[in-house]
């Protein structure tokens, strides 16, 4: 059995009352038509789309000087990115909402370089969900083209050849994206607008705060008070009326794979399957089985009891706010593990957007407070005993039995469970020659095998863990300084380490 010293299973009282709390459609719903239930709600919303919906222009910026849809143009263009899927897309539902209203054709391409710094693991989740955007776009006569090479030469191209009157891009604050659109801002023909939706927070990320805020707590009541406004249900993407009359582009994904030049030595993880489908598969069995003890068991990496749904938010399969809207219904049956998950899904999410926005340095130690830079420096030189090189590291060849664990967790299964993140960061700082090394080893090995790498999340969690970030001084000690420490006896506590370790010591043989 797992110890649970400080955080065990609650007996659940499952009156009558609680039961009946739970719509009985919903309590009737099982993972094959969750997704069908959507669409009833989405319809529910608006029958006819978002022609007639009243849209939340906060959500959008407007970042060309022409505001206005070019006269005489064939089409609008939402150049997607982030944000990989066709319904509950605030970015998608703009995009058409303008076609419409200009009765033209609505594009969506996806710019894909040939040679990609991403994994096979990465790569085919990508493309696996693209697949199923591209068959969902064909239905509902929207144009979708995978585009090939740097977004902006592409792009720029693209609404030459097809006489694009605007652009919709989806928002990311991450350095790479943004530089991409100011890029694209800065070359399109000066009679093209473009706009920018924020689709991945559910309260945009410039209407959360106007600055870089220092932690949990002086982001939460700015985020909750705004949930009344931005929480909605989504209307429907509908099938568009205005159809794109020249032949559309066939795509065989699996030889787009194929061609791509990728570290292929990262397999994929067979427990996350990409697309829609698979996510609400995954949603379904969250809020059956495991939400319920999601507050006091979340904690406890010997079990199941996280949600799992990272790689499908992290490219914007899912939508958070989609999960968000379903969980809640389960509120009045579990009120404090909604209210947890609320407060990890939405607060804590939308703070590492917020960190990564509004400070250019969110994956460097130029990034940290100043008594966190300080208290590294004054223990730069302490000594390292052990001091592990990266190779050593990434085999998970420590001396530590829980952290190798956790690493051939990651390597495996492209996951790492959320308190063991924590642990497995702290203790790359103990061991590696300098903070510097510490963090870039720890971004390298959780961007290279976490299928949510390259994330606002996996940055701020190991800016968290080795800098402090949005955490507070503690007590000094050699190396951390006054970092939050972490240890393996500390761990103990929380759960029993043998059985977590004994899950994969076939693995770590191997």
């Amino acid at each position: 059995m797992s110890k649970r010293t400080r955080s065990g299973v609650k007996n659940s009282k499952k009156s009558s009352e609680n039961e009946e709390s739970i719509p009985t459609k919903l309590q009737k719903l099982s993972s094959e038509n969750l997704a069908q239930s959507f669409i009833e709600s989405r319809n529910n919303c608006s029958q006819s789309g978002v022609s007639d919906f009243l849209f939340n222009k906060k959500r959008v910026r407007i970042l060309s000087e022409e505001t206005s849809v070019k006269a005489g143009c064939d089409g609008i263009l939402y150049w997607m990115d982030r944000d990989q899927r066709v319904q509950d897309n605030w970015a998608f539902l703009f995009a058409q909402k303008l076609a419409l209203k200009n009765r033209v054709p609505l594009h969506v391409c996806y710019c894909l370089l040939s040679k990609s710094t991403d994994t096979w693991r990465h790569m085919k989740f990508l493309l696996g969900g693209l697949e199923k955007v591209h068959k969902e776009c064909k239905s509902l006569q929207i144009n979708f083209r995978l585009l090939r090479g740097y977004p902006v030469e592409s792009i720029n191209e693209y609404i030459e050849d097809e006489n694009i009157g605007g652009v919709v891009c989806d928002f990311s604050p991450l350095r790479t994206p943004k530089e991409d659109v100011e890029i694209l801002k800065n070359v399109l023909p000066k009679d093209i607008t473009l706009v920018q939706v924020d689709a991945h927070n559910i309260v945009p990320v410039w209407e959360a705060s106007e600055k870089q805020e220092y932690s949990a707590r002086t982001i939460r009541n700015k985020i909750n008070s705004r949930l009344k406004e931005f929480l909605e249900e989504f209307p429907p993407v509908i099938k568009h009326p205005h159809e794109y009359k020249r032949k559309s582009q066939l795509i065989d994904f699996q030889n787009v794979l194929s061609s791509l030049e990728c570290n292929r030595d990262v397999i994929e993880a067979d427990w996350a399957k990409p697309g829609l489908k698979n996510a609400c598969d995954v949603l379904y069995s969250f809020c059956e089985n495991r939400l319920e003890h999601f507050a006091d068991c979340r904690n406890i990496p010997t079990g199941n009891f996280v949600s799992n749904l990272s790689p499908w938010f992290h490219f914007g399969q899912l939508s958070c706010q989609r999960a968000i809207l379903y969980i809640k219904t389960f509120k009045s049956k579990f009120p404090h593990a909604v209210d947890v998950y609320c407060e990890e899904a939405i607060v804590r999410r939308e703070l590492a957007d917020n960190f990564c926005f509004y400070n250019e340095n969110y994956d460097n130690l130029s990034g940290l407070s100043n008594w966190a830079h300080k208290t590294l420096n004054d223990h730069r030189n302490d000594e390292r005993n052990p001091c592990y090189s990266t190779s050593v590291l990434e085999a998970a060849k420590t001396h530590d039995d829980l952290w190798n664990s956790a690493q051939i967790q990651l390597l495996t299964d492209g996951k790492m469970h959320g308190f063991l993140r924590m642990y497995w960061a702290k203790k790359i700082l103990e061991w590696t020659k300098s903070p510097e090394e510490a963090l870039e080893t720890a971004i390298f090995l959780n961007d290279k095998y976490s299928l949510d790498g390259r994330d606002p999340n996996g940055y701020v969690g190991c800016m968290w863990s080795i800098g402090g970030v949005h955490d507070q001084g503690w007590g000094e000690r050699p190396i951390f300084g006054k970092i939050r420490f972490m240890n393996y006896k500390g761990c103990k506590k929380w759960f029993d380490i043998p059985e977590f370790v004994s899950q994969f010591e076939d693995k770590m043989r191997g």
